[in-house]
């Protein structure tokens, strides 16, 4: 990555964070490249926050054009509808967010991200996609992993009051602060395929509810050539089938992925506003440590309910196979 100075001007702009993380930290934020795919609520708050932190450069992928159910999460979207009509989410995106920070140069790439070669993702330091299908996921995250550069690849996923962040660093060296010592300590992650792909008997008793819950409905969603959010309640019979198969294959108990949780998902599969500025604000803060290599990341799975108000990471990548 570029290791210019920062110019007087971002140095003035950026001097209260400049005291939380350091120059360093903030040179290299101020220099890197950002891809974000799918322009949900969520992705929506986490574009705010790395555009005010001072991310050198953000490009959006979005072609969808807007509809008026695009305004119930996403806040990047002005309220008077007849002006957007004919523009995609991307383009309309990316007008408020330039008002946010002049310094940040804000793109918009057009066409669809998985028909894209894997060379096209060279120039950017961090991926990160919503609305994706698993098949797609899987897909970016291998041509991410197969660049000669790292890298950061993140999949973020929220329905109703539920929210999903995966994280793959792949092989990511940070500075760790022990007491008064800081040192260089190495992470190894490993890609969404061989996470997805752990026995779940392999996995502990406390581990969140809602990680199985997700994988029962991207396998539905995926059987059936549905993108996320396009579940109702009429498919909760045929998911709860699906539960079952899964369960008795990989040798759980049903009551591992609890009925209510699936109805809840599937009933409620939009955005809910409250959940994607906590969902936003967490990536947002990741993204900012993989890119500056200062503070312990996420690995590689974080939840949040809303129900009970808790946020849980799930260390999958522990009980992945070496």
């Amino acid at each position: 990555m570029d290791e210019e100075e920062l110019t007087a001007q971002e140095t003035a702009l950026y001097d209260r964070q400049i005291r939380v993380w350091g120059v360093d930290a903030q040179r290299r934020l101020s220099k890197s490249h950002v891809l974000v795919s799918g322009m949900s609520g969520t992705i929506a708050e986490f574009c705010k926050n790395i555009v005010l932190a001072g991310v050198g450069r953000l490009t959006l992928m979005d072609d969808r054009v807007f509809s008026e159910q695009s305004l119930l999460a996403n806040f990047l979207i002005p309220p008077d509808a007849s002006e957007h009509c004919g523009r995609s989410l991307a383009e309309i995106c990316c007008d408020s967010l330039k008002e946010f920070n002049l310094m940040v140069r804000v793109s918009v790439e057009k066409g669809d991200l998985s028909s894209f070669d894997a060379e096209f993702f060279d120039k950017f330091d961090v991926v990160v996609i919503a609305g994706c299908s698993l098949t797609i996921k899987k897909a970016i995250n291998e041509k991410c992993r197969k660049r000669p550069k790292r890298i950061a690849f993140y999949a973020v996923d929220c329905r109703d009051s539920c929210g999903e962040i995966f994280v793959d660093l792949q092989s990511y060296t940070y500075l760790k602060q022990k007491g008064e010592d800081t040192f260089e300590h190495n992470m190894q992650y490993p890609s969404l395929v061989d996470s997805i792909a752990v026995p779940w008997r392999s996995l502990p008793r406390k581990a969140t509810k809602l990680y199985f819950a997700m994988r029962v409905i991207e396998r539905f969603e995926v059987a059936q050539s549905l993108r996320p959010g396009e579940t109702s309640a009429a498919d909760i019979p045929s998911v709860l089938e699906l539960k079952k198969e899964l369960c008795k294959v990989q040798s759980v108990n049903e009551s591992h992925i609890p009925d209510r949780l699936l109805e809840r998902l599937l009933t409620h599969p939009r955005e809910h506003p409250a959940v994607c500025a906590i969902i936003g604000g967490i990536l947002g803060q990741e993204v900012i440590k993989a890119i500056s290599c200062k503070g312990d990341p996420l690995k590689n799975f974080f939840y949040f309910d809303a129900a009970d108000g808790k946020g849980i990471i799930e260390a999958i990548a522990d009980y992945v196979s070496s």
